[in-house]
């Protein structure tokens, strides 16, 4: 024969479930409060000087948005690594400096923020920026296919070649001498790849290397190659062609001006022969 419960027993039954949806629904609403706003601009990351940065420099990691009020976190794949406090009367980026750089330091990086008060919604991530850090294995070589200098609308092929002992799979880098990254990033045809530079203007004029990697953590970095001076130049007649045509211009201007000079002293005469006799 089964005892029978007593009314505490029937009230403790009823009111576990109850007790169990109602931390359900915190769990989730906690979940929610925590989750992305995508009515919040994705912020901006950049690296500063570079984002291919030789062992034991330092590198700031620069991230950016029109938000104010809001908290700024650094992530290294999926893990933040710090927060800054962004403040109201700044317009400038949060900085996240990275010192003394080791193989560990490269990886894929983002930043987010998120608003100080309640829900504590946080922004979608930045665009993930590739930090690199030089030095892991030995370096490539990189040559042009043009020597000398080339002219302004020249397409310039530099190529960028491995070495021989090198049998994992990498991805080459261009880098140029005061640029905060890369320029161009390419998979290479065999150990070697060629970086093409099309109608190239005065601006592409530099020093240039490149670098391979590994396309997967550790990430690890070869040396940058030696440097490669790109000149460029203008075409020959370019400059004789662009004196003629200041010396038009000035010329229609002084003509111009010749012109309204001659209006001037003209409305001036006609009004003096206009005026009466017996003025003074």
């Amino acid at each position: 024969m089964r005892p029978e419960r007593g009314p505490q027993s029937s009230l403790q039954g009823s009111m576990i479930p109850e007790f169990l949806c109602l931390l359900c629904f915190g769990l989730c609403a906690g979940q929610g409060s925590r989750g992305t706003d995508e009515s919040l601009p994705k912020p901006s990351l950049r690296a500063w000087p570079s984002s291919v940065m030789p062992r034991w420099s330092n590198v700031t990691l620069q991230c950016q948005t029109s938000t104010k009020n809001v908290n700024f976190v650094l992530r290294k794949g999926k893990v933040p690594l710090e927060s800054v406090q962004s403040w109201i009367s700044t317009d400038g980026p949060a900085e996240f400096h990275l010192t003394d750089l080791k193989t560990k330091s490269a990886g894929e990086y983002t930043c987010d923020y998120y608003r100080r008060g309640p829900p504590h919604t946080r922004s979608q991530p930045s665009d993930v920026l590739l930090l690199l850090v030089t030095g892991d294995l030995p370096k490539p070589s990189l040559q042009a296919h043009q020597r000398g200098e080339v002219t302004t609308g020249d397409t310039v092929t530099l190529q960028c070649q491995r070495p021989d002992n090198i049998f994992v799979p990498v991805m080459f880098a261009l880098l140029k001498a005061g640029t905060a990254g890369p320029i161009r990033v390419q998979s290479p045809v065999g150990k070697e790849t060629d970086f093409s530079l099309r109608t190239v203007t005065v601006n592409d004029a530099g020093n240039y290397s490149c670098v391979y990697f590994l396309m997967k953590a550790p990430f690890l970095t070869s040396q940058p190659s030696s440097h490669l001076e790109i000149r460029v130049t203008a075409p020959p007649g370019a400059a004789s062609r662009d004196y003629t045509s200041g010396n038009l211009i000035r010329l229609g201007l002084a003509a111009v001006i010749v012109v309204i000079m001659g209006a001037l002293v003209a409305e001036a005469w006609c009004g003096q022969k206009e005026s009466p006799r017996g003025s003074t």
